[in-house]
């Protein structure tokens, strides 16, 4: 069964809960290099199970999610109150051959995108962490919330990426 919007959110704030927001966004991207780096590429590109994304596609999702979540945040801080849309991940992995993409195009894209979304992030003044938009799926998602998700969301999987190396 799929989850609800408010059980992701749920799943994904559990990730952070006791961590500092900026150091996970910022020191994800090392993380990830480091787990990767030599791998091989069987490893890499072996499913877990039917459905379920390999570390490969793991990396090409954090690359397009990079891009989603960067201009989300730019299109918040424009224009407090904007409307954000959701977007099916699973039809992008399909119609983007998520497995075909390759391991340091998708990791360098995920490394400087999350570059220049932190250091946007870090040069924000305090009230502009309260400008929002309002999210087709989740409702009101501050700027503070999307970087709490995006947060999460790495710790999410970076977890999965563990767990497909070790085993």
């Amino acid at each position: 069964m799929k989850e609800t919007p408010q059980q992701y959110i749920q799943r994904i704030h559990a990730y952070i809960e006791g961590k500092n927001v900026m150091e996970v966004l910022a020191s994800t991207p090392k993380q990830v290099a480091g787990l990767i780096e030599s791998a091989p590429k069987d490893r890499l590109s072996k499913r877990p199970a039917p459905g379920k994304w390999s570390v490969i596609e793991i990396l090409a999702h954090l690359a397009d999610v990079e891009i989603v979540q960067g201009f989300r945040i730019r299109l918040i801080l424009g224009s407090s109150g904007t409307a954000i849309q959701g977007f099916d991940q699973d039809a992008w992995a399909r119609y983007s051959f998520y497995p075909s993409h390759d391991v340091a195009l998708s990791l360098d894209g995920y490394r400087v995108n999350r570059e220049r979304t932190v250091r946007l992030l870090q040069s924000l003044p305090n009230e502009m962490w309260e400008n929002f938009g309002l999210h087709s799926e989740r409702g009101k998602e501050t700027v503070r919330r999307v970087s709490e998700m995006m947060a999460g969301h790495d710790l999410n999987h970076l977890g999965q990426i563990q767990a497909l190396l070790k085993g």
